[in-house]
């Protein structure tokens, strides 16, 4: 363990942390989520908080009495792609100069190329990129849908059927599609059966809303579209088009169109929510523009920065 001293806070770097110290990080960024209105760190961190085996570099900064008031975590999983950063500071300790301390212990720690995260585009984290030489590479935006206004019937194309998912029987047929229907995406394209396994075991999944279209005739997989259902304390539930994917030889078809509106039928009308939310590339034109015509809107912005 090493650490650095800023005027406020001392920032620790650690490989591993400790039962009371992954709670207090999740305390932190509850409190910045309700407070900015985004999650300050996407799920694949979270997962790997939690995960004792997961390696990753944490930077914790302290005030003098203990107190939590900022945290970076730093993915080295993929060297290729280089290290992936997310930084929140709790929102009662900001404008002390404790994010810009955390920057510059990601800077120190870290060799090679750096990807960080601005969940919600936020206008701090844009000038702290600026200052420190990132640049903005690439934008995933939030659409929203209220689940009330009118879903058109799912039509299927011909010889193509709707089932659940099967967790120990699907895994692999899955994950092969995935991989097919994501292929250009820099992150759901790689996923490996460990990534899928621990989301099936994670308190959310409910394989009834994981639907899979299936060839009538073979059994094969040819899409699917995989809802989440965020239990949010302090406010209402919302529904999530989690992962929606298509077998790249079927598209044109509709059946992307079809998977959408039933998952969002099985959320309204199975799950009992009023609204949806889901993220896209802003790059990716074609989507997008489907989701428009479903009726989701702008909700927000989360911003990649990269730096090498």
């Amino acid at each position: 363990m090493s650490s650095t001293q800023s005027d406020v806070d001392q920032v620790s770097r650690l490989d591993r942390l400790g039962p009371a110290e992954v709670a207090d990080v999740l305390a932190l960024a509850g409190a910045a989520g309700d407070a900015d209105g985004a999650d300050p760190m996407d799920e694949r961190v979270l997962l790997r908080l939690r995960d004792e085996h997961a390696a990753a570099t944490h930077l914790v900064a302290r005030s003098a009495d203990g107190t939590l008031t900022g945290y970076a975590h730093l993915d080295t999983t993929d060297p290729d792609r280089g290290v992936g950063v997310d930084l929140v500071v709790h929102p009662a300790h900001r404008r002390r100069g404790t994010g810009r301390a955390l920057a510059r212990a990601v800077l120190a720690a870290a060799t090679g190329p750096l990807r960080a995260w601005a969940h919600g585009d936020h206008p701090s984290a844009a000038a702290l990129a600026v200052d420190l030489g990132f640049h903005r590479a690439r934008v995933l935006w939030q659409l929203r849908r209220p689940l009330a206004a009118p879903l058109s019937e799912p039509h299927l194309p011909d010889g193509v059927t709707l089932r659940a998912f099967r967790p120990g029987s699907d895994d692999e047929a899955w994950l092969t599609l995935n991989a097919r229907a994501f292929a250009d995406h820099p992150e759901q394209g790689r996923w490996t059966a460990q990534d899928l396994r621990v989301r099936l075991a994670e308190p959310w999944f409910d394989p009834a809303g994981f639907l899979l279209a299936v060839e009538s005739a073979t059994g094969r997989l040819l899409g699917f579209h995989w809802t989440k259902v965020h239990e949010r304390t302090g406010s209402a539930r919302i529904g999530e088009v989690y992962v929606l994917g298509v077998e790249p030889a079927a598209h044109g078809g509709g059946l992307g169109r079809a998977l959408t509106t039933a998952g969002l039928a099985y959320l309204r009308d199975r799950r009992g929510l009023d609204r949806v939310m889901l993220y896209v590339d802003e790059s990716n034109t074609g989507a997008v523009a489907l989701y428009e015509r479903l009726g989701f809107a702008r909700w927000s912005a989360h911003v990649n920065y990269q730096l090498g």
